[in-house]
């Protein structure tokens, strides 16, 4: 199943996808929060789809908003990419990389990205997403898999001034308004397939700066939420973000930094697409 939240006269309303077109399902009467993941809300949404009418959306033009409801966190994990850590100069690390990011930087796939004030070295990462399904707290590896609801796409904004240069802490360069644009989908386990063999890649103004493939990944999503779930208890509708290959414009030789009027075009397979114009803060 693919699961969308999308904008209709000032309020969010949840949608799927169903044969190929989109459909809004508010007389569901859930949104997709942590609440619907807790109460094994996807399969209760496609029981009620095999019964009920649905109103079409395919003559209409989508504003998604993030697929997930105000998650209780964002966590990333860091140089989970060989290439990318090398790229950093930095060690591959032994153990995952864990940050936060604020849940105040998420938005939809196709909303501009806010250069922050002050900001001069904005840079983008695209990611695979999970979103948990339900709780996870000290699961063994062999059963972490069980606890996704599905997967996103996820770019990653980052803030390199903010994240590296002012006191160590990543959080800060990660969690600036607009700097978590998720979606357009959510896609749920058995129509994705396997996590860790997706083709992903990011361009910007028409310049393919990374192409890469899950498949890359230093830690598996498995692992990850073993891993995570031993540090803290991981909630449904929490979302991980589990890195970014090479090319990101950290990496770039000069490196190469996000101004107003970039456009910023991402995706995985099976994910799909996201497109981000960017402008400076406005106040």
């Amino acid at each position: 199943m693919q699961l969308f939240r999308y904008r209709q006269n000032h309020q969010v309303k949840p949608g799927v996808i169903v044969q190929g077109n989109p459909v809004d399902v508010s007389a569901f009467g859930e949104d997709f929060t942590e609440s619907f993941f807790a109460s094994d809300g996807v399969a209760r949404l496609a029981d009620w789809l095999a019964t009920s009418p649905i109103a079409s959306l395919a003559d209409e033009k989508i504003d998604f908003d993030s697929p997930v409801a105000r998650p209780s966190k964002i966590i990333c994990i860091g140089l989970n990419y060989a290439d990318h850590a090398r790229e950093a100069n930095m060690e591959l690390p032994k153990e995952p990389v864990v940050f936060f990011k604020s849940t105040t930087a998420i938005c939809g796939p196709n909303d501009d990205l806010i250069i922050p004030p002050g900001s001069t070295k904005t840079d983008w990462e695209v990611e695979l997403a999970v979103v948990i399904g339900k709780k996870a707290t000290y699961v063994s590896r062999e059963n972490a898999l069980t606890h996704v609801a599905g997967y996103c796409l996820h770019n990653d904004y980052s803030e390199r001034t903010f994240q590296l240069e002012r006191g160590g802490q990543w959080v800060k360069g990660k969690s600036c308004d607009t700097f978590a644009p998720l979606g357009p989908y959510l896609v749920t386990p058995d129509e994705l397939g396997d996590p860790h063999n997706l083709a992903m890649w990011l361009s910007v103004n028409g310049i393919v700066r990374q192409h890469s493939s899950t498949r890359q990944m230093v830690f598996g999503v498995d692992f990850l939420i073993h891993y995570l779930s031993h540090f803290m208890t991981l909630l449904p509708g929490d979302v991980i973000s589990t890195g970014t290959p090479a090319g990101v414009g950290l990496g770039l030789k000069p490196p190469v930094y996000l101004q107003a009027g970039d456009v910023i075009e991402l995706g995985i397979e099976k994910l799909g697409r996201q497109r981000q114009v960017a402008k400076f803060y406005a106040g």
